[in-house]
């Protein structure tokens, strides 16, 4: 059962990841084909994505990659940095990014590091980095550094 101050965090990280993960897109050089509000055809076949609401998007954001990358257990701004990473490339690859000890500023370079690597990175790699850039002027912005 969500708790109170849990559904009000996770709706405070959806507000950063909606920011960047907003609209329907069709793009030919993404991978995940059809995709709305982050949500991708190629994970999700079953699904209309051009009829996907914020609502069912939040409730598979929450139940894929909320719980499932444990952001309900973490603190801020490990919550936040997991989760957007989760949502971005997958529960496994956030989470192989991630051991003891890390600071939330290497856990962001090992992130874009990461990124180099990606195939895809020839169209999409300025755009991860600003999306890291904006990520970590939020977690200023709130105070964690």
């Amino acid at each position: 059962m969500v708790q109170v101050g849990d559904k009000i965090v996770f709706e405070e990280c959806m507000m950063f990841i909606f920011k960047w993960e907003d609209g329907y897109v069709n793009d030919p050089n993404d991978s995940g084909g059809e995709t709305k509000y982050g949500i991708c055809k190629r994970w999700y076949p079953h699904l209309d994505i051009k009829n996907l609401t914020r609502e069912d998007a939040m409730k598979i954001y929450y139940d894929e990659y909320w719980l499932k990358a444990g952001c309900d257990k973490m603190l801020y701004p490990a919550n936040l940095i997991i989760f957007d990473s989760a949502v971005h490339m997958g529960v496994y690859r956030a989470l192989s990014l991630w051991e003891d000890g890390i600071t939330w500023h290497e856990y962001i370079f090992r992130r874009i590091e990461c990124y180099t690597s990606m195939p895809s990175a020839k169209y999409y790699l300025r755009g991860w980095i600003n999306r890291c850039i904006d990520l970590w002027k939020e977690v200023k912005r709130k105070g964690a550094y």
